[in-house]
This record gives C-alpha cells, sequence and structure tokens, in this order.
C-alpha cells in the first residue's frame, strides 16, 4: 500500500481501515505494564496531546516510521541520535570510540532529560533504554511505543555496523546486546508493534490504529 493510498484511510476512518483492524491488532500488543501504567495515570488527554516515544532495536526503523508518523498525526519530529551529533559536535560513533560507551550513555542520557517538547514523535537511540532516568522523563510526556524486530531481522537490516554508533559492551556480540535490550524495550513499552517483515507504511498503519484505540479507550475526545 502506498503512502497516498492509506493515508486518507488513516485520516477518515474509512472502510478499508477498518477491514484490517482485526488483522493490526494480531501485529500490535500492549503489555501488561502498560494497563497498569495508563489505570495509575487515569487521564491520556495530556498524553495524546504532546508525544510519541518510539523505542527498539537499531534498524528497526524508529527514524524513517517516526517522520512519516509525524506527518499522519500532524505532529513534529525529533531524532534524538542527530540531536546528541548536533550538541556535540560528534558523530555518535566518533563519541563511542574516542570517549567510550559509558560516556556516551551519560551524553544520551542528559539530551533526553533536557527535552521538553509537546506534540512530538521522538525517535529515540537503541541505547536509551539503559537510562530509568531518561526513560522516566520521556514517559512523563507521552506514550512509548516499542518497534520490535527479530533477531534475524536486525542482521538482515544493518548493514554500517561499524558506523552506526551502536553501544557495544567490550567483547559484546550482537546477539548478546539483543538478548540484554528486549527485556528493557519490553517492560518500558505501553504499546507494542511487530516490524519483522512489514514494510514501513503498514507498521504506521498499525501504530495510528493503536493509538486511536487507546485514545477512544479513555474516552479521549468524546463529548
Amino acid at each position: 500500500m502506498s503512502l497516498t493510498g492509506y493515508v486518507p484511510a488513516l485520516m477518515e476512518q474509512s472502510a478499508p481501515l477498518e477491514r484490517t483492524r482485526q488483522e493490526n491488532a494480531m501485529k500490535t500488543t500492549r503489555s501488561p505494564r502498560s494497563r497498569r501504567a495508563t489505570g495509575k495515570r487515569g487521564n491520556h488527554d495530556s498524553t495524546f496531546a504532546r508525544n510519541v516515544i518510539l523505542i527498539g532495536l537499531p534498524s528497526a526503523g524508529k527514524s524513517t516510521i517516526g517522520v512519516i508518523l509525524a506527518k499522519i498525526m500532524r505532529m513534529n519530529f525529533i531524532d534524538t541520535d542527530i540531536l546528541i551529533q548536533e550538541n556535540t559536535g560528534k558523530l555518535l560513533q566518533e563519541i563511542i570510540d574516542k570517549e567510550g560507551p559509558e560516556a556516551f550513555l551519560k551524553i544520551e542520557e542528559e539530551t533526553l532529560c533536557s527535552l521538553h517538547v509537546e506534540n512530538t514523535v521522538i525517535a529515540t537511540g537503541g541505547s536509551v533504554v539503559f537510562s530509568k532516568k531518561a526513560m522516566g522523563h520521556l514517559r512523563s510526556g507521552g506514550i512509548v511505543i516499542y518497534l520490535e524486530i527479530t533477531y534475524g531481522e536486525m542482521l538482515h537490516r544493518l548493514n554500517n555496523i561499524t558506523t552506526r554508533g551502536i553501544v557495544l559492551n567490550a567483547g559484546q556480540s550482537l546477539r548478546e546486546m539483543y538478548d540484554q535490550r528486549i527485556p528493557l524495550y519490553e517492560k518500558n513499552a505501553e504499546i507494542r508493534v511487530c516490524c519483522s517483515g512489514e514494510p514501513f507504511e503498514r507498521t504506521v498503519e498499525n501504530i495510528v490504529h493503536e493509538i486511536q484505540e487507546m485514545r477512544r479507550s479513555s474516552g479521549y475526545g468524546s463529548e
């Protein structure tokens, strides 16, 4: 499905989108943690008026999906990896190589905690979940969506491991990095969207549908 084909369906909630809802539901899941968090907040009005935070592994498509999602939902867009580079004047890989993974994580935490934005889709770096402080700050201003991909899909998509700016501990393999991060993504997510084998357009459609469903269930926008 082309971008021009599905945007009207999403914005107008047309019949074709209704027919795909059952399929979309199979691609998205809300974790038990998300339901408890929603209950604690008691009101998602501020969430829907504010931010959508995308988390996930390197190559999950956070930046690409984030740009499309922001256009469809008429929101602003921020890529926190680019923000780090702008603030430091250095490439991500340069920071990791010269200052080390721990220094990079500290810079990432400080950068994210300094964000004070609304009505914005925020595409985060894959290592953001290592900072409880940063995740707490982001979660307080919006809804966290985890873009899930399998290990095989990650390997298939990665083609610039040595220059991409991936935080790896000394001697850590990609498999070990994957296994280390998955529980953290799952713990922090309010919505989980399966992206493996899916075109970006379909993933965006699934995300919009899930946010609309959460709006309806919370009574947001109802008279």
